[in-house]
């Protein structure tokens, strides 16, 4: 007969929250933000697999989940069988690198921002067309480019009803909204408005980029067979050759920016 901390594996994560409360003070305690989350219905047991904690901070945390949906509970919580893990780019896949390679060029866009909302003045021409510049590397670059690769074909490998793929989708979509009203704000010659909504951006994408490259695309890689690896890889190969060069010119603008107002690349994304 299974016990109740057992079931409450194969529960959505709001609803074991939602019954148990310090369970969602448990899983932040090891970076895991479902408490967040704006879906909630990964299993508990999914939640687990996705982050892949090392064994001891993964018996540590779900011994103490274990207690508190079966209080006095002293039974020893066996550790899942694993797959191999690797972290960083040296660890991944070839097209797995590839997207995390694109990401550095979107965070040093993000770190930009600040800047760019400092100095751009829409008054001007000058100033109206960085703004639109950056746009141009926001949609292009970011929305068409990487996601042709992204969204496109590494999510088809897995099924669209999975939980973490729509906050995905919906954080990409939130990002589409900001794009959009920094457009509208430029048209307007709204400096508040499209500074607001910049910096908005910049927040997003930090923090999705962060969710994707750590959590994400690490767990992907684990569960892709080596044959859809290769044919991902040609996949992306296809991508290149439609965008041509226009993904470097963009890369260009970036770089070109950081230069002229002498501000070095962001650590995490050279």
């Amino acid at each position: 007969m299974s016990t109740s901390f057992e079931m409450s594996l194969d529960h959505p994560i709001k609803d074991v929250i939602a019954a148990h409360p310090p369970i969602g003070v448990i899983l932040g305690d090891f970076q895991i933000g479902c408490v967040d989350c704006s879906v909630g219905t990964c299993l508990l047991k999914d939640i687990v697999d996705i982050h892949h904690l090392e064994p001891e901070a993964e018996r540590d945390m779900m011994e103490r989940i274990a207690r508190v949906v079966e209080p006095g509970r002293t039974a020893p919580v066996p550790l899942r069988k694993r797959r191999p893990f690797a972290t960083g780019q040296a660890g991944t896949s070839p097209p797995i690198r590839k997207l995390m390679t694109e990401h550095r060029w979107i965070l040093r866009w993000a770190a930009l921002i600040p800047h760019v909302v400092e100095r751009a003045d829409l008054a001007t021409a000058e100033g109206h067309q960085l703004v639109l510049n950056g746009v141009e590397f926001i949609r292009s670059y970011a929305d068409q480019f990487h996601h042709a690769k992204e969204e496109d074909i590494l999510f088809g490998y897995f099924s669209p009803d999975m939980d973490i793929l729509k906050a995905m989708r919906t954080d990409h979509e939130t990002a589409r909204g900001h794009v959009r009203a920094i457009v509208a704000a430029v048209e307007q010659r709204d400096a508040t408005a499209a500074g607001k909504h910049l910096l908005a951006y910049a927040d997003l994408l930090r923090d999705h980029i962060r969710k994707e490259d750590e959590i994400l695309y690490p767990w992907m890689d684990r569960l892709l067979l080596d044959a859809q690896v290769g044919q991902m890889y040609a996949q992306f190969a296809e991508v290149d050759r439609h965008f041509g060069g226009l993904p470097q010119q963009l890369e260009q603008f970036v770089a070109k920016l950081e230069t002229r107002w002498g501000i070095p690349p962001p650590q995490d994304a050279s």
